[in-house]
């Protein structure tokens, strides 16, 4: 946990709401909660920032949640040119035919039992274990399911988010003077 602002939350934090609304819609599809978290800034620290997206994820309506789902391609299929999907999903890079054949036959099953794509925290996960996942995860109620899913959604903000404020941002973005 960071306990004073970084370079990188302090280039966030002084970002105009037009430049700042695209970088956090990479981090999470859902307008409300990119909403929520420009409203919320300046952050003192990052963990203030990981908290307020805790807070605005616990928040997001079924239809905020869906907004954010459709940001996120299915496992094992990272959209083309996207280095944060295809970072999220390294244990499916190396799986072979075989399992990249079956997630995309449980991805298809998932899709259709409860209407949206399969969301899991994929960092550091292998395939076999995001498709032992998937295969638990099926036989959820909806209720059940969607309530993993804005779990999930959560890890991937926060993973997201620190990336964003330690790394691309402290590196990419050039320094402000105010």
């Amino acid at each position: 946990m960071t306990s004073s602002s970084t370079p990188g939350l302090t280039r966030f934090n002084a970002l105009a709401d037009g430049e700042a609304t695209p970088v956090l819609h990479e981090v999470c599809a859902s307008a409300t909660w990119g909403s929520t978290i420009l409203a919320g800034r300046p952050y003192a620290t990052e963990e203030a920032l990981l908290a307020a997206s805790d807070a605005a994820t616990a928040r997001l309506t079924a239809a905020d949640l869906a907004d954010a789902m459709a940001g996120h391609p299915p496992i094992g299929r990272p959209k083309p040119g996207d280095p944060t999907s295809s970072r999220e999903q390294r244990g499916m890079a190396g799986a072979s035919e075989e399992l990249k054949t079956e997630m995309l036959e449980l991805n298809l099953a998932y899709q259709e039992r409860f209407g949206h794509v399969f969301l899991i925290c994929a960092t550091g996960a292998t395939g076999e274990q995001m498709r032992d996942a998937v295969k638990t995860r099926i036989g959820n109620t909806p209720e059940r399911e969607r309530e993993i899913v804005r779990t999930e959604l959560g890890k991937i903000n926060r993973i997201r988010l620190t990336r964003l404020v330690t790394e691309a941002l402290a590196e990419d973005a050039p320094a402000q003077d105010s």
